[in-house]
């Protein structure tokens, strides 16, 4: 199930970090423990810059080249090959296995594969969905250059992973020199992505708005390296007040979150007033969150997985 989830913490808790570890892109001489595993499978069995990408908080493309070309020849860059190609491919791999295609889906699937094709229909699609298709011929533009906004171009570098071939997206704080309006618009295009595409996203943001944390399916919250908590968003706020601690009613949300793992904010959300506050560590909420039915639940699919895995293994 495709899932959009918000990666929260305060700057150098290892956000970044945990983000090119996922994606396979960690420095190859750092010293590392532990393993990272995509359903069951460990990064060294398959190349995760085909499954995955990470798209940093920094927006660089061509300048010269339009909105249209920039996503046209993105997924030729990535290895996915030409339309044409690809269907050359898929018919003779269904004349291997003897299928026959549904006449319609043949139809169409030919039709926009015709090489020679000036425009393709997955790049009109993704700017249709991104909000790029006011500014398809617009050149991308840069300090000396004058081309679109800075918004679109975030938007931009999103749809260039999406016509890729990954599933799993890794952004690091998007919405950086953004007003809190466009992120919001930039994630709902996410999260429309994550349905259609069936893509796993998980999105870095710093001090996300409430709409923009509404859209969330789930969180991750980090800690001076540590993941406290990790599950369905619809569930973080009563595992903080089986810890003792209330979010108010005109608080963020993201906010909240975040200055309740903070020794100097931590006390003024203490909601069990009939006993002395201590301050939590994160090491406490961390235990406390594994003891969790949440945390519970979250060990229990790992295990499903890693079962699963070690069965389609087996000789």
């Amino acid at each position: 199930m495709a899932r959009l989830t918000l990666l929260l913490g305060p700057p150098g808790c290892g956000k970044t970090t945990l983000l090119l570890a996922l994606a396979g892109k960690l420095d190859k001489n750092l010293k590392v423990t532990g393993e990272v595993e995509y359903n069951g499978t460990n990064l060294n069995t398959f190349v995760p810059e085909k499954t995955s990408a990470y798209i940093s908080q920094y927006d660089l493309h061509v300048p010269e080249m339009t909105v249209r070309e920039t996503l046209d020849f993105s997924p030729r860059f990535q290895g996915v090959g030409t339309r044409a190609e690809i269907m050359k491919e898929v018919i003779r791999r269904e004349k291997e296995a003897g299928i026959t295609p549904d006449p319609d889906i043949d139809t169409y699937m030919k039709a926009i594969s015709v090489e020679g094709l000036e425009r393709s229909m997955q790049t009109d699609y993704i700017m249709k969905i991104m909000g790029l298709d006011i500014c398809a011929d617009i050149i991308v533009g840069d300090i000396m250059r004058r081309g679109i906004s800075g918004g679109e171009k975030k938007r931009l570098t999103t749809g260039e992973m999406i016509v890729g071939p990954s599933r799993a997206l890794f952004m690091d704080e998007i919405s950086t020199g953004l007003d809190s309006s466009t992120t919001f618009q930039i994630v709902s295009c996410l999260q429309q992505v994550a349905h259609i595409s069936e893509s796993t996203i998980l999105v870095s943001l710093l001090q996300p708005a409430p709409e923009t944390y509404d859209l969330f399916n789930d969180i991750i919250l980090m800690a001076e390296g540590k993941i406290a908590y990790h599950g369905s968003k619809s569930c973080i706020m009563n595992f903080f007040e089986s810890c003792g601690f209330k979010c108010p009613e005109r608080k963020r949300a993201a906010d909240f979150l975040q200055e309740v793992l903070s020794k100097k904010d931590q006390q003024q959300y203490w909601s069990h007033t009939e006993e002395t506050y201590n301050f939590v560590t994160v090491d406490h909420f961390c235990e406390k969150f594994k003891a969790s039915q949440v945390g519970q639940n979250l060990v229990e699919e790992l295990a499903l997985i890693n079962q699963k895995d070690t069965i389609m293994h087996c000789p």
